[in-house]
């Protein structure tokens, strides 16, 4: 039985360093994460003919979910779904998993491709480029199948990245509406700027809150949230709070206080819990051994998520996720060593 379920966009990262120029030529930030349009669409073949170019299990949820599976070191404990193609590349999802002991129950879409992100790396930042394909098929009917709904009834923690939201947001509302019937704990990630831009994605995310018990997210998404709703304040530790104290469903009979976690780069994390603020370092890494920030913040929710899911205190979830993301930035994309070297 699967403590953790992740639920999002499984895509295959296709990664390797970029030119300056290749930023330019397709409009990309460092830092950026973006749906490819029709003006994007060579920067893939691009990227695949880079002689440094790997193939990574990625899309946001689906690697903290690997994450976390990696930091618990027990198979099964993790469990994930969204909607592949049926091709090699689905296959090659299925295989990371399998290794990696994630319980990978994907919707299949056998009319189209699997998605794929395109993740450009440039003086250690990186900017992400994603054909969501398969990825966007995803429906609320394969949750709702009984082997399906008893993995989602089962679970101790339901996450899902912002992401999920521009695709299923059906699925979204059955399942958090499932943990506030149960009492088990529902969590999300603003994930990036457009996601609270675009009002009908933050209009999803408002509707969800109240079954939130955990919503994560970093300093750019917290301050372009606040600059959404007109709140007028770059204080993160304001915008944590404010979100914090939007009142939750009943849950189990009782009435809980979400937590808001925001990470801030090489700042220490910000936790907003029932009006109080607390303040969590990071794990500090000399810049020569960082190789790449990609995964950085879905590595953190994958630690945190691991010790949650061992009841442990805030404090020692944000070390977990702290840990954890300082193993990945060392890696080139979301990929880390056989074994965590953390004890819960």
């Amino acid at each position: 039985m699967a403590a953790i379920l992740g639920m999002g966009n499984p895509l295959l990262d296709i990664s390797a360093n970029a030119e300056k120029e290749m930023f330019e030529k397709y409009g990309l930030e460092a830092g950026g994460i973006i749906l490819a349009e029709e003006k994007h669409q060579p920067v893939f073949a691009e990227m695949a003919a880079k002689k440094d170019v790997q193939y990574i299990a990625g899309g946001a949820t689906q690697n903290t979910i690997r994450v976390a599976q990696w930091m618990l070191q027990t198979p099964g404990a993790t469990a994930y779904m969204g909607c592949v193609g049926k091709d090699d590349n689905a296959e090659k999802l299925r295989a990371a998993c399998k290794a990696d002991g994630v319980n990978a129950q994907y919707m299949e879409d056998a009319a189209t491709p699997t998605g794929c992100c395109a993740c450009l790396i440039l003086d250690k930042e990186r900017s992400l480029c994603t054909n969501l394909a398969a990825a966007n098929n995803y429906k609320v009917d394969h949750v709702k199948k009984p082997d399906m709904w008893k993995i989602a009834e089962d679970a101790k923690i339901v996450y899902s990245a912002g992401f999920f939201i521009t695709v299923s947001p059906e699925s979204i509302e059955a399942v958090s509406n499932q943990t506030a019937k149960s009492g088990a704990i529902y969590c999300l990630n603003l994930s990036a700027p457009f996601i609270v831009q675009v009002p009908p994605f933050r209009a999803c995310l408002e509707k969800t809150l109240p079954n939130c018990d955990f919503l994560f997210g970093n300093e750019t998404e917290a301050l372009a949230y606040a600059e959404a709703v007109g709140w007028e304040t770059t204080n993160v530790e304001f915008i944590a709070t404010r979100l914090s104290l939007v009142p939750m469903n009943l849950k189990g009979g009782e009435s809980r206080k979400r937590k808001v976690v925001i990470t801030q780069g090489c700042e220490p994390t910000v936790v907003a819990a029932n009006g109080n603020v607390t303040l969590h370092p990071i794990n500090k890494l000399d810049s020569a051994k960082i190789v790449d920030t990609n995964g950085a913040g879905d590595a953190f929710v994958g630690g945190f998520l691991a010790a949650l899911s061992k009841g442990k205190e805030i404090a020692d979830c944000c070390k977990a996720g702290n840990h954890s993301a300082s193993i990945i930035i060392q890696h080139s994309g979301c990929t880390y060593p056989a074994k965590p070297d953390y004890t819960f």
